[in-house]
């Protein structure tokens, strides 16, 4: 399979265009990936573009790219939504970069009540941390579009979505399976699953987004850790809405 990059040229160029790497995209194809002259590579701007082309000079500061071929992906219909309770270490980070390589189109980090980890004082950071991760990830997987990644949210912020879309919280208590709600989104709402941080969703939260109009689904009979359930999830509904 060839390689893939990233870069905002894509979004206008067309066959027989020559496109320019810099800085670090050209550093990871050259130095990195060692991509070489006349090997067929990829192109994306993230937003739907797809081009296909060959690299006609490399070095680690610049990489020109012959377009030979352009497609447009249309965006993902509905979109599926994760909203990602913050935890502690590196496990929402985990759970991000898999979720963005399984196929969601959104990302919303949560500072659930529960969250060990807090972001309050450091939301830019953390925020241009995890657009990183998706950044990386969506190239990895080859997507055409690159995942949102949205502000922190408050569980007041998930309520008052939970009015305009479908939201599926993940609780391993409830009585309903992710499997048998997982096709009735057969509209252009998004469909958002909620992971709660490692503790689990506290009672209170779940009562607001229950009240809210979320539903409360399950997995399956196990209980899985904050930074699996979310690809977890996002696989069921791939197959579900026909993705796989």
């Amino acid at each position: 399979m060839a390689l893939h990059f990233v870069t905002d040229e894509a979004a206008s160029a067309q066959p027989g265009d020559t496109v320019t790497l810099t800085g670090a995209e050209a550093h990871h194809a050259a130095a990195v990936r060692r991509v070489r002259v006349d090997e067929a590579v990829t192109l994306g701007d993230g937003h739907g573009a797809w081009l296909s082309g060959l690299v006609t000079a490399a070095t680690p500061k610049q990489v020109d790219v012959r377009v030979t071929g352009r497609e447009e992906h249309p965006a993902p219909s509905p979109r599926f939504v994760l909203v990602q309770a913050l935890a502690k270490g590196d496990r929402d980070e985990l759970a991000v970069q898999a979720a963005t390589e399984l196929g969601v189109d959104a990302i919303v980090p949560w500072q659930a009540a529960r969250s060990v980890s807090r972001w309050d004082a450091k939301a830019d950071k953390g925020l241009a941390r995890w657009r990183t991760i998706v950044r990386e990830a969506a190239k990895q997987a080859h997507r055409a579009w690159i995942p949102d990644v949205e502000g922190v949210a408050r569980t007041a912020d998930l309520v008052r979505r939970a009015g305009t879309d479908l939201v599926l919280v993940l609780e391993p208590s409830a009585s309903d399976r992710l499997t048998a709600v997982a096709v009735e989104a057969s509209d252009d709402r998004d469909v958002v699953l909620v992971v709660g941080p490692e503790g689990g969703i506290a009672s209170d939260e779940l009562d607001a987004l229950v009240a809210g109009g979320a539903r409360l689904v399950r997995l399956g009979d196990t209980v899985l850790r904050t930074s699996t359930a979310g690809a977890a999830a996002i696989s069921v509904l791939s197959a579900a809405h026909g993705r796989w």
